[in-house]
């Protein structure tokens, strides 16, 4: 099944990509919903027990047949009638569920292969949580972030990012698949649970080339001991790959677990709505008054505090200096943490202290040469700095680094490539769903004007004010940090053709 995606009435099923969708709109559907309907639709007209069912949707772990019916329930309510009037999903009594309708195989859509890099290369597949209590989905996925954090900074590897191997989360890929669509040779998988103040962790690394688990081992520890059974963990994998230890700078940890937990929580939120980035600040909030000295949480409500100025429409000085002050003690309290370090750079930009933020920038790469946000950062300012050929390797860097990432990597590249003038190549950039229909559209709207597109560029122009109503090209070119006279010129001549207000 896998590869497969599946049509009936006017659903369409990708299992692995984990979407349903009606008409091309996403039904909102649950991750077991999912797993259901696909073991359903894979084999229309057979009768499917109730435990294989249950498998499907709950591998593993020993659930009450109860927890099928409810989501059945509610697959039946998603789904509606069926063309024919009755249920997609009929019930066999005593025995299970059959799919009654027709369902069309339909062709894969396959990621490409990406080559191998040049040294030992690894992506850490999110950690499952065992558990079933809900509420430490968070500590399993602060897990996977953090060992990916802690593998990043080891120069000798190539490390995938979390927002590309989250990608996978919920999914039954074969492994081999997974590593050719990240062009990574080994996976780390694992599983997490903490319970009545321990912590217990399974992780394997598998090199997927030849299936061979490479190393295996099974943590139970007393959970104030969570961040040293990382590190351990984290010594092994690069024990495994390189041969022998290669211990980077310490990183700042956590005094309170509530702090850490609130963060991993807050940093989901980011670059989501302005409503997300109103939780995600008050989570911030709570963790720096739990926690003086935690720097990732200085850092992400340095973030937050960027992003109110973004979603405000255009920036204010009290929030762009809240901002820079929370990023600057976020580096002071750990200089060693890359991240912290590339949010200051980019903020220092904005500030035009050039001259520190590129040494920043240059810091957060000797540290991590595998954070790809530094990367995607990177070229933003480098564009606007006229150095738009290095802008777009920067651009290449961060893709290679986070095959698939958050929707301002997009921003990035389209705005690089409109300033290299491959207007066409930015359009298709701009128009991928990842991006389309956030602030990037300025750029679409330009590059289509660039090229006489004049009707496209209006008409994207009016769907960017509707929710950029007191945006004004002047504001914009006096706020972004452009050191090339001529580059900004361009983007205002864009902007100008494309009717967005003076």
């Amino acid at each position: 099944m896998q590869g497969s995606r599946f049509a009936f009435g006017p659903f369409v099923l990708d299992p692995d990509a984990g979407t349903l969708l009606r008409n091309d709109n996403p039904v909102a559907v649950s991750h077991r919903g999912l797993k259901l309907l696909a073991a359903l639709v894979g084999r229309p007209g057979e009768i499917l027990a109730k435990t294989k069912l249950m498998d499907a949707a709950w591998p593993g772990l020993t659930v009450e047949e109860g927890n099928l019916t409810v989501q059945i329930a509610q697959l039946r309510k998603l789904l509606g009638p069926s063309s024919g009037g009755g249920e997609w999903i009929a019930t066999v009594p005593r025995i299970g569920y059959r799919f009654t309708g027709a369902v069309h195989r339909l062709g894969g859509v396959r990621r490409k292969i990406l080559p191998l890099p040049d040294k030992p290369s690894i992506a850490v597949l999110p950690f499952l949580n065992i558990g079933n209590d809900p509420e430490q989905e968070s500590f399993a996925d602060g897990l996977t972030e953090d060992l990916i954090t802690d593998l990043s900074r080891m120069p000798g590897l190539f490390v995938i990012a979390r927002n590309s191997v989250f990608a996978y989360k919920g999914k039954g890929i074969e492994v081999q698949r997974i590593a050719e669509e990240l062009g990574v040779r080994y996976l780390l998988e694992g599983s997490a649970r903490r319970a009545a103040g321990r912590v217990r962790i399974n992780a394997k690394m598998i090199d997927a080339a030849s299936g061979d688990h490479l190393w295996a081992e099974r943590f139970d520890r007393s959970l104030d001991n969570i961040f040293a059974v990382q590190d351990e963990v984290t010594a092994k994998i690069v024990e495994a790959l390189l041969g022998r230890l290669r211990a980077p700078p310490p990183r700042n940890r956590p005094k309170s677990l509530e702090a850490y937990d609130l963060c991993v929580r807050a940093r989901k939120l980011m670059d989501d709505s302005p409503q997300a980035a109103e939780e995600a600040h008050l989570m911030l909030a709570r963790a720096v008054d739990l926690d003086p000295d935690y720097a990732e949480a200085y850092r992400w409500l340095a973030m937050n505090h960027w992003m109110g100025w973004v979603h405000s429409g255009g920036p204010t000085e009290s929030n762009r200096d809240v901002a820079l002050q929370l990023a600057r003690k976020a580096v002071a309290i750990d200089p060693n943490d890359a991240g912290c370090r590339w949010v200051l750079a980019y903020l220092l930009a904005y500030a035009r202290d050039f001259a520190e933020a590129d040494a920043q920038f240059a810091k957060a790469i000797e540290l991590d040469p595998n954070e790809a946000d530094t990367f995607a950062a990177l070229s933003d300012i480098t564009v606007l700095a006229g150095r738009i050929d290095e802008g777009l390797e920067h651009a290449r860097k961060a893709f290679r680094l986070n095959p698939f990432p958050a929707s301002w990597y997009y921003l990035a590249l389209g705005q690089a490539q409109y300033a290299a003038e491959q207007y066409e190549a930015a359009i298709e950039t701009l128009r991928r769903d990842e991006t389309y229909r956030t602030s990037s559209r300025r750029f679409l709207a330009a590059s289509l004007a660039q090229l006489g597109r004049l009707d496209e560029a209006r008409a994207e122009t009016e769907l960017f004010l509707v929710a950029n109503p007191r945006f004004s090209t002047r504001h914009w070119a006096a706020t972004e940090p452009f050191r090339d006279a001529r580059t900004l010129d361009h983007f205002v001549d864009g902007y100008r053709k494309a009717g967005l207000p003076a």
